[in-house]
């Protein structure tokens, strides 16, 4: 009985397979196109791999006359014009194609396998239209490698968004996936030990599987995205409020708007989240006491999108007043009942080298955020009025080896300042420029010049601060006659109107604190105050 009952198991394991190599001709009957395959192998070198491989493939051609193998040894002259130097590697296509594998398709990646055959056999990636647009987006090439493994049942997932990429744009994309098991050399180089793991140029971009339009955003951006909001191809949209501007007080102000039953749309001509998508670290956000920047923004914006729509990338041009106010864009039009300016402000730069290069490993434009990573530590203030002063006194009650430094003589900062930096003895450099921050990885040191006497010095730092004043983004203000207070920023009351009615403000824009939680309160505030003035419009009165 029991030898009846296992070759009674055994024939049913040949017609399982039987089946399945059914199935396999008839998807592969519908397919246009010739897929040349290369096995490229070292009987030297991970021999139980390059056997599997070579009884796949050879299974797979014997289905589909589309399919047409060629087995070669690593040192065959092919090899070495397309740069393989792994065994076992699998080509496909290679004179259209950059696609190959390094393994053997076992266990879940033969599905990865069947897919690569079958977008190759047909010519088409099968990608969605929202994704199709960020690959043209894509304007550099981008070398891909997904890390797999035989028993990751998500590996399929991620390698199809690879390969759809691959197969969509081969001028542009060139894929490796790599078995994990049969490359334990590079699964330690990139501490892949966690698949399916997806780098591009060298950059993690994936870690586990993505969205297909989440991929392709992190392919564009080279840096994982946890947040994909559509297109919308839309070229009129009404609404009951545009908020202009996605940092936190424009996302914060989208929330409370829509949850009072406004409809409330966001446009932001560049990053969303503003200065906080660039901060490396937040350690001062009431509830989150240390975050990464990146992942602030995300949470705020993924909060946004439960409520309103968000329009990245998008610059408005223009404002039109009228009974309805128009808000043109560079793709669309608006009218809308209301319109909130939280176009933020931007700190002014130095300009010179090092300083973007190290922005967030040393260097900083805010001493409250960034203050705290320097306790003991030496830096330099740059800057001569109230707001340098201000964060030199904050930097060196906190710890901080601070000295300023200033381009002239004489300090522009209010009397109380300057004495209070003498009495707490912070040295300054008059006269003094940096004309380099250096380092590697992070601040080392600066080039400063004396523009008096012409004498170049090195300095040995830990951190450079920068505080030299703001640019406020207010050419849509001007635009429409909004008035400005002394110093550039919008000028607003309390409840955060401007003079022209239906015109609000919130946020870095009107000066005030330059804090993310403050930001996000005026947002908030001056949201809650455009509900109850469209309820009760001041201006009819």
């Amino acid at each position: 009985m029991p030898h009846k009952h296992t070759h009674s198991g055994s024939e049913h394991n040949q017609a399982s397979l039987k089946d399945v190599q059914d199935q396999l001709r008839k998807v592969f009957e519908g397919l246009s196109y010739e897929v040349p395959l290369y096995l490229f192998t070292d009987e030297d070198k991970n021999s139980q791999f390059n056997k599997a491989a070579q009884e796949i493939l050879q299974t797979v051609t014997d289905l589909s006359p589309k399919f047409v193998l060629q087995s070669l040894p690593l040192d065959h002259e092919l090899a070495k014009k397309w740069h393989v130097d792994r065994s076992p590697t699998i080509l496909f296509d290679p004179d259209n194609y950059h696609i190959r594998w390094m393994g053997a398709p076992l266990g879940e990646e033969g599905r990865i396998f069947i897919d690569t055959l079958v977008m190759l056999g047909s010519r088409n990636s099968q990608l969605h239209e929202q994704s199709s647009k960020i690959l043209a987006g894509i304007t550099s090439p981008r070398q891909v490698k997904v890390f797999v493994s035989m028993t990751c049942p998500y590996c399929p997932q991620q390698a199809a968004n690879a390969l759809k990429a691959a197969v969509a744009a081969p001028d542009k994309i060139s894929l490796e996936i790599i078995d994990t098991q049969a490359n334990a050399d590079l699964t330690d180089r990139y501490s892949a030990y966690s698949t399916p793991m997806t780098f591009a140029n060298e950059l993690l971009i994936g870690k586990g599987a993505q969205q297909e339009e989440l991929f392709m955003s992190s392919l564009d951006k080279l840096e994982e995205q946890n947040i994909f909001i559509p297109d919308v191809e839309d070229k009129e949209i009404e609404a009951d409020l545009v908020i202009i501007g996605g940092g936190p007080a424009g996302l914060s102000a989208g929330i409370y708007a829509a949850r009072t039953g406004l409809k409330s749309v966001i446009i932001e001509k560049g990053i969303l989240g503003g200065q906080i998508a660039t901060t490396p670290e937040v350690e001062n956000y009431p509830g989150l006491s240390r975050v990464g920047g990146k992942t602030l923004v995300e949470i705020m914006v993924a909060h946004a999108l439960e409520y309103c729509q968000i329009f990245p990338s998008e610059e408005a041009t223009r404002l039109s007043l009228g009974e309805r106010i128009e808000v043109q864009t560079t793709r669309r039009r608006f009218s809308t009942k209301v319109v909130l300016l939280a176009t933020g402000a931007d700190h002014n730069h130095l300009n010179i080298p090092g300083e973007s290069r190290l922005s967030g490993k040393g260097v900083s434009y805010c001493s409250t955020c960034d203050g705290p990573q320097f306790i003991g530590k030496t830096v330099v203030m740059v800057g001569g009025g109230n707001g340098a002063l201000t964060e030199a006194l904050h930097l060196k009650n906190i710890g901080v080896d601070v000295t300023l430094v200033h381009r002239r003589d004489k300090l522009r900062a209010q009397e109380h300042l300057a004495q209070k930096l003498t009495s707490e003895e912070i040295p300054v450099l008059w006269n003094c420029e940096i004309q380099e921050i250096l380092g590697k990885d992070r601040v080392e040191a600066a080039r400063l010049v004396n523009n008096r006497t012409g004498e170049e010095f090195t300095r040995k730092l830990d951190g450079v601060f920068i505080s030299i004043g703001y640019r406020p983004e207010v050419e849509l203000a001007r635009q429409v006659g909004v008035e400005l207070t002394p110093d550039g920023y919008i000028q607003s009351d309390r409840r955060h109107r401007t003079n022209i009615p239906g015109i609000y403000s919130a946020g870095d824009v009107e000066g005030q604190f330059k804090q993310i939680v403050t930001a996000s309160a005026y947002g908030a505030e001056a949201a809650m105050a455009i509900f109850e003035d469209l309820v009760n419009p001041y201006w009819k009165k």
